[in-house]
């Protein structure tokens, strides 16, 4: 994935279609000059639909088409005519993508199959012509309903990326180099913090023509919750995850300390994640022998499975491939449903009440100045 072309978050303005007014025309012919109501309903306004797409992978098409507008519907006519439906717009995301309130930060709605549709705003319905309002005593009805009134929102679409196993460690972990290792997926590695900036995704193959995806993330540090780093901004990626893959290098102080880190920063991020199968492995093994792999496994939590590899010299790989694809078909690590909690929002300011309130005080001190007009020159 292209760094500058990865986009997971876009706000867009949407705006559904208004329904078209009935019409109140009354039937004229040669022969019948008085033939009653005849008027028509109005048309449907457009919806706001969401529709999933299995070829789209980032939000990208949307980041410079920020309003989105339907149709209007039609007004009705003579000879009980109906209006026509306002045009219906479909926005198509890729799959895994969540839409929210931008105002409330209410959760409205979550796309994970391909062509699955949405109706994220409904349009106003049309409204009644008389021809509906005739009676024995109200004969020549002379109004109809108008058509009820459009709906706008601003919506937050983020995109939550689907893979069978998420990476999580630290920055220079070498989840990167992993992923370029196991997959074909080429994410920019060097040896400095933060050289992963968007998550990447591999596909990494496995014996008999099987495979699974792998998603890697960029690292976080202690304190990402508090906005340390890039904070938890792309932790949402792996909230989709069948399991965890959690990566702490060997030459570190404290493996298990980091591991409990990491395990927290999650927690803060969203309690659910905890819950979810881990694995843990230890990286840049190649450094170590026998004796001091025993000494590490002796120090290492017991309620998670461990392996030890190195991405460049190919050792322990394809143990832990093994692992992985054990747990990928247990079904009880299988996500069937998320929980996707409703997003805090930063409350809008109103510019125009600060600007008028400033405008009044500069019109009160200038009515406080007593101008003394016999002080004044005045020219000839």
């Amino acid at each position: 994935m292209a760094g500058s072309n990865f986009v997971d978050y876009v706000k867009i303005f949407c705006r559904s279609g208004k329904g078209g007014a009935g019409s109140t025309h009354f039937h004229r012919e040669k022969y019948i000059p008085k033939g009653g109501p005849d008027g028509g309903d109005g048309g449907r306004g457009g919806h706001i639909i969401l529709r999933g797409n299995k070829d789209f992978w980032t939000l990208i098409h949307l980041k410079y088409a920020r309003h989105v507008f339907a149709g209007h519907g039609g007004c009705g006519s003579g000879s009980r005519s109906f209006g026509k439906n306002g045009e219906d717009k479909i926005i198509e995301v890729p799959c895994g993508t969540v839409a929210y309130d931008a105002d409330s930060g209410e959760f409205l709605c979550d796309i994970t199959h391909d062509k699955q549709e949405v109706v994220l705003m409904k349009g106003g319905r049309g409204g009644l012509g008389n021809w509906h309002f005739r009676t024995a005593t109200n004969q020549t009805p002379r109004f109809a309903q108008p058509g009820e009134p459009m709906q706008e929102r601003t919506v937050i679409l983020e995109l939550k990326v689907l893979a069978d196993v998420g990476l999580v460690g630290f920055p220079n972990a070498g989840k990167s180099t992993l992923l370029s290792v196991l997959s074909a997926a080429k994410p920019e590695i060097a040896n400095y913090p933060f050289t992963t900036l968007v998550p990447n995704l591999g596909i990494v193959e496995y014996r008999d023509g099987k495979s699974f995806c792998m998603a890697d993330i960029p690292g976080i540090i202690e304190g990402a919750s508090e906005g340390k780093g890039l904070g938890l901004r792309f932790l949402r990626h792996i909230e989709r995850n069948a399991i965890l893959l959690f990566m702490v290098p060997a030459d570190s102080k404290d493996i298990k300390e980091e591991y409990n880190i990491l395990l927290n920063e999650l927690k803060q991020f969203n309690p659910e994640l905890v819950d979810k199968q881990r694995l843990l492995a230890i990286t840049k093994s190649d450094m170590l022998d026998e004796e001091l792999m025993e000494a590490i496994r002796a120090e290492l939590p017991d309620d998670v499975k461990t392996v030890f590899i190195s991405s460049i010299a190919g050792t322990g790989l394809v143990e832990l491939k093994d692992m992985i694809w054990e747990e990928i078909n247990n079904e009880d690590n299988r996500t069937h449903t998320i929980t996707h909690r409703n997003i805090e929002v930063k409350p809008r300011e109103n510019f125009n009440d600060e600007w008028e309130d400033d405008w009044e005080d500069e019109i009160e001190d200038e009515q406080e100045e007593e101008i003394d007009y016999d002080a004044l020159e005045w020219d000839d």
